[in-house]
């Protein structure tokens, strides 16, 4: 089951641009927790806490007790803005849930074990899906899907089909490929490389034939000029 993670927010009157600024110039990100059935609610939390909090963890599948001056609510992170060049949060999104109301929520796909076409063959594991979607009550949240590669050959795949989530049901089209063992890949010749095996394979013809060096000679001489079109006659001018 996804793990609770308890986090501390204080309401913020001011809005906007100018007071979003003045809040992070006070150690602090601003936010709002809306959900089905309430108003939007603007909060601030501390970027320290809220670092902390997201370490090691899922965010998107992960649940928050989230006190807001003093009354807790269960709520997910729905959105994270950061800053474009620092990656510092600047904004977080958290949504209310109710233990009763299924939710729709992304979580991670692990993959297990060394796969045979690996082990054996010497082939690549490329994972195509590193999450899924699901539709699940809060209380079964999982942490993550697990899968095992273990049997997989060469060429062979698994599918979205062939998860098992318990108590939720998989959004994700079931047919999309999870993962697959593709051959080793073959070792690329570079350019110099392949520029030396072609001369080693063609030496250079230093020397000409005798033939072709006197009919050059003979050759020599400057292309005749080329020939202009002649002038059409004028007519006569009548009399």
């Amino acid at each position: 089951m996804a793990q609770t993670v308890a986090l501390k927010a204080e309401r913020r009157a001011a809005n906007g641009k100018g007071a979003a600024r003045q809040i992070r110039l006070q150690g602090k990100v601003p936010g709002v927790v809306y959900g089905h059935g309430r108003e939007p609610e603007s909060v601030a939390v501390s970027l320290g806490e809220l670092e902390k909090a997201l370490i090691g963890i899922a965010a998107e599948s992960t649940l928050f007790d989230l006190s807001v001056d003093g009354k807790t609510v269960k709520a997910l992170i729905r959105e994270i803005q950061r800053h474009p060049v620092r990656s510092r949060i600047i904004h977080i999104d958290f949504y209310e849930i109710h233990a009763d109301e299924k939710i729709t929520l992304s979580v991670p796909v692990y993959l297990e074990g060394a796969p045979d076409g690996v082990k054996n063959g010497g082939g690549v594991l490329d994972q195509v899906l590193r999450e899924i979607e699901i539709q699940v009550l809060p209380a079964d949240i999982p942490e993550r899907v697990t899968a095992d590669v273990t049997a997989l050959a060469i060429g062979h795949s698994l599918h979205v089909r062939d998860l098992k989530v318990e108590r939720a049901t998989i959004l994700t089209d079931l047919d999309a490929t999870l993962c697959t063992v593709v051959p080793p890949r073959a070792e690329e010749v570079t350019p110099v490389a392949a520029e030396a095996a072609a001369e080693a394979a063609e030496p250079e013809l230093i020397r000409k034939p005798k033939e072709e060096e006197e009919g050059e000679g003979e050759g020599e001489a400057e292309a005749p000029a080329k020939a202009e079109k002649p002038a059409k006659p004028e007519k006569e001018k009548k009399s």
